[in-house]
């Protein structure tokens, strides 16, 4: 046997296990890269979180250090495998759904004009698509994450000094003595709408930018305008974080007072209505409307609107983050998979 040549595994396959990537091309790309992503980003999101809910304003730098003097880095991570498991479901889903429309677009000859508007229509109900369906089975698993980030400020609010956060099934289980099932949907139906308006808008964008950075109908990435002169290798990163970015930035406010309701409930506060938090964050009062009596200070709606996007600095940096690398993982491994065989997949 010449020394270029391997003896084959009788118990691997590679053809086989090739076919299996070709055809399950969005869940592979999806699950691989969401790993690499979420876990970047996670001490972003846990600082967003924080900074969402906090009383008193205070800067991500002194935020980060506070948690980690108190928590050390730990802090940083707590809740990550919740995410870390959901992520795959997710995602996959989410890219499967969002692939699959797009797919039936293009094989009943919907959207199928090769412009910007057509391109980005499909992507955006393929989006709204995903976004819907994966909202429902999400929302605990939200919950408990964000229960998790928040260990510390509930217990301050209470008034009680933690000194060993519960895991989380103790979470779980504690959530459920209290109030049931639908404890653990509280902040459902923000969820729901956060989720459907924001995936439609995120891959609305994505899909357009790419349209407009030269990618054709089919997947091939062609070289870049002369406007944008960035290495091709870089598109996706590019187009993944200004998608992540600004798709983000529009949904924020919803994000907040999500948030905010699920605190006061798993704090046992009294709830409030989702137009009362609103008001309350954003201090959207008659009399804030109008400038105070001291030009030099004014009270405008703008404190207000500051108020809402509290934390919104850390989250961009967290979408470009998570985003930026999420697409290019995904198209790293697609192009491999591409390679393997024919692939009907257009992300």
């Amino acid at each position: 046997m010449s020394t270029l040549e391997r003896p084959s595994n009788p118990w691997f396959d590679r053809t086989s296990f090739n076919q299996i990537l070709i055809r399950n091309k969005a869940v592979v790309c999806a699950i691989s890269a969401s790993y690499i992503s979420t876990f970047a980003g996670y001490p972003l999101d846990s600082l967003k979180s924080r900074l969402q809910t906090t009383k008193t304003p205070i800067s991500v730098a002194k935020l980060a250090a506070l948690v980690y003097r108190e928590e050390g880095v730990p802090g940083f991570y707590r809740g990550l495998w919740i995410p870390l498991v959901t992520i795959s479901f997710v995602r996959a889903a989410s890219f499967t759904i969002y692939s699959g429309t797009k797919e039936y677009f293009r094989a009943h000859k919907n959207f199928e004009r090769d412009n910007v508007l057509n391109v980005a229509a499909s992507g955006a109900i393929g989006g709204a698509l995903a976004g819907a369906t994966i909202a429902f089975p999400s929302i605990p698993f939200e919950l408990v994450k964000v229960r998790r980030q928040l260990e510390y400020t509930i217990a301050e609010a209470n008034g009680i000094h933690l000194v060993k956060p519960p895991g989380t099934m103790e979470v779980v289980k504690d959530i459920y003595k209290s109030k049931g099932i639908p404890g653990l949907y509280t902040g459902g139906r923000l969820h729901f709408t956060r989720d459907t308006t924001g995936t439609a808008l995120y891959f609305f964008e994505y899909d357009a930018m790419r349209h407009l950075l030269n990618r054709k109908r089919f997947g091939e990435q062609g070289p870049t305008p002369a406007w944008l002169p960035i290495p091709v290798s870089l598109v996706p990163f590019v187009c993944g974080s200004l998608a992540g970015v600004s798709s983000w930035a529009v949904i924020y406010p919803l994000d907040v007072v999500k948030t905010k309701v699920q605190q006061r409930a798993l704090a046992g506060h009294a709830p409030r209505t989702v137009s009362r938090i609103f008001f309350v964050l954003a201090k959207l009062a008659l009399t804030l409307s109008i400038p105070g009596p001291d030009p030099e200070n004014p009270r405008p709606i703008l404190a207000g609107l500051a108020r809402i996007y509290r934390g919104l600095g850390v989250s961009a940096l967290r979408s470009v983050t998570t985003h930026g690398l999420l697409w290019t993982f995904y198209d790293t491994t697609a192009n491999y998979i591409d390679r393997l065989g024919p692939s009907h997949d257009n992300n």
